[in-house]
């Protein structure tokens, strides 16, 4: 059976910050709340001119790294679906920029569990067509474009940062090899977050879109809640726990969790559960939540840290509102 491996990881931010002291004077919330409750100590946040596209682009640049982008087959959009236009193929878009003039251009959508999740749609499309074989991945995220930080309901969406990150798949490769992935869906959550101003629902009935009505929101967020903090962090270690039994492995063999931003407290609790410390993750406090970038980020932070070392076997873990679950194996570096 044949392999497919991450050749290489590009990330992009902004060069500008946004700090806790910042966050805390835009939303009204106590810095030290930011700091310890949030888990930010800074976001960076994108100009005018740092479009959704136009970061992808530099992450897509920073993973080729002297790749041939004529050598690619296939350049596939997942990350935010708040891009530089409404209704807008954003991999096409990548896919011109780059030189990419080989390759096909599509977009993968499931929020931010999307970049955990497309690693087993690519490396399957790669396995099974014998002319997929060079493949960009990239996600981007200008999402702290659309938080209303005057809007508490959505207050758990304040820790978004700007930017993006690229992966390089090749087939045959033998470093960091993708092993395999579990999700889990509950359809429950899929209307307590959106733009609920724009969309079919609202075409008629709005002519012209209130301001507030742009941004992110969650109408009834004791509820969802309610409903969600006792099943997520079962879900994110039953994600992880059939990622690696799909791989081959058993819970003590993982040696890195590389995480979507999340609460330090719920990141501990996954860490004690497969006896690993922080040394054996990578905590976005200074990223943010940059969508489904998340665990690309982590596992390139990993790796430069020396947390990630060859032979190690990596889980990626992300959750998108809807809500999704999802984790991939990763054995990491060359085998030995």
């Amino acid at each position: 059976m044949g392999i497919v491996g991450i050749k290489n990881i590009g990330i992009y931010v902004p060069s500008k910050e946004k700090d806790s002291f910042r966050i805390s004077k835009l939303s009204g919330i106590p810095e030290e709340v930011i700091r310890e409750k949030f888990g930010i100590i800074k976001v960076h946040e994108a100009s005018d001119e740092e479009t959704v596209s136009a970061m992808g682009i530099e992450a897509a640049k920073n993973a080729l790294n002297g790749f041939d982008p004529k050598d690619l087959d296939l350049v596939v959009y997942c990350g935010s679906e708040y891009k530089d236009y409404y209704l807008y193929n954003c991999a096409a878009k990548i896919q011109n920029e780059i030189g990419a003039l080989n390759a096909n251009a599509f977009e993968i959508h499931s929020l931010c569990s999307a970049g955990v999740y497309s690693l087993k749609i690519l490396k399957s499309m790669m396995l099974c067509d014998e002319k997929i074989n060079n493949v960009l991945l990239v996600s981007s995220s200008k999402e702290t474009q659309i938080v209303n930080y005057l809007n508490h309901n959505s207050r758990f969406m304040f820790n978004f940062g700007d930017g993006a990150a690229a992966v390089l798949l090749q087939k045959g490769l033998n470093k960091n090899v993708i092993l395999e992935t579990h999700m889990i869906s509950d359809g429950r959550f899929s209307e307590d977050v959106a733009v609920f101003g724009v969309g079919c629902k609202n075409f008629n009935k709005q002519k012209n879109i209130n301001y507030e009505d742009r941004f992110l929101d969650v109408p009834d967020i004791i509820n969802m809640k309610k409903r969600l903090d006792p099943i997520t962090l079962g879900n994110f270690n039953n994600v992880i726990e059939e990622s690696l039994r799909k791989s081959g492995y058993k819970n003590k063999d993982v040696n890195f969790i590389a995480p979507i931003f999340m609460k330090r407290s719920i990141l501990e609790n996954i860490l004690n559960k497969f006896n690993l410390t922080e040394e054996n993750s990578f905590v976005l406090e200074n990223y943010g939540h940059c969508q489904s970038a998340d665990a690309f980020i982590s596992l390139m932070e990993g790796s430069a840290l020396g947390r990630l070392k060859d032979g190690d076997i990596a889980v990626l873990i992300g959750a998108g509102t809807g809500y999704t679950w999802a984790a991939t194996t990763v054995r990491w570096g060359h085998e030995n």
